[in-house]
């Protein structure tokens, strides 16, 4: 496989993405070395095919990013963009929380815990579009929603309370948490996006 896989390593979900995308490497023939890895500042991108943002709490994540200085080196990444709840909320262009400075990198509008607080999680089988195979099981924690989405977003899937899957050139963002459980279905979808 020619390129890394990096996995924004700053707050949430890290190890989880980290293990998601090794099994999605392996299930795709790639063999079991690991090209995934964690990113904690600018020059971690340096080669890097594919960045993952994880889930976690926005507004965390969004501070750390800038105290990183990793703001502009994301917001020019090359690479393709694999954003999951939280990571969602931070690569809109606008965001319901002034707390948090968008990457500007999907065109959508997305409102932060739109579902609730963590009592308020839930879980739930959606049909994916383009996704092959049957449902995919979605575990959705403090999870975001898209409220409008561009003309360049593919909207992949929608539930009665909004956008909770879209894909825009070669990024992807999501609500829920595909790391959470053995479908890698996802992630394989965006590497082969990326010609991995």
């Amino acid at each position: 496989m020619d390129g890394k896989i990096g996995v924004l390593a700053l707050q949430g979900n890290v190890s989880e993405h980290i293990g998601a995308f090794e099994r999605a490497l392996s299930a795709m023939g790639h063999g079991t070395a690991s090209s995934v890895f964690p990113v904690r500042k600018p020059a971690d991108l340096d080669g890097c095919s594919a960045l993952a943002i994880p889930g976690g709490e926005s507004t965390t994540i969004s501070r750390l990013i800038e105290k990183n200085r990793l703001y502009e080196p994301i917001r020019t990444f090359h690479g393709g963009i694999f954003a999951t709840c939280a990571g969602m909320v931070l690569v809109a262009t606008r965001v319901m929380d002034s707390r948090v400075r968008p990457l500007g990198l999907i065109d959508i509008a997305v409102d932060r815990n739109a579902f609730g607080r963590q009592k308020d999680s839930f879980e739930t089988d959606l049909v994916l579009k383009g996704v092959t195979g049957g449902s995919f099981h979605a575990v959705f924690i403090r999870a975001p929603v898209v409220q409008t989405a561009g003309a360049g977003v593919t909207v992949l899937s929608r539930i009665p309370r909004g956008i909770v899957a879209v894909e825009q050139g070669r990024h992807m963002a999501l609500s829920f948490h595909p790391e959470l459980g053995g479908d890698t279905r996802l992630h394989e979808r965006f590497l082969r996006n990326l010609g991995l």
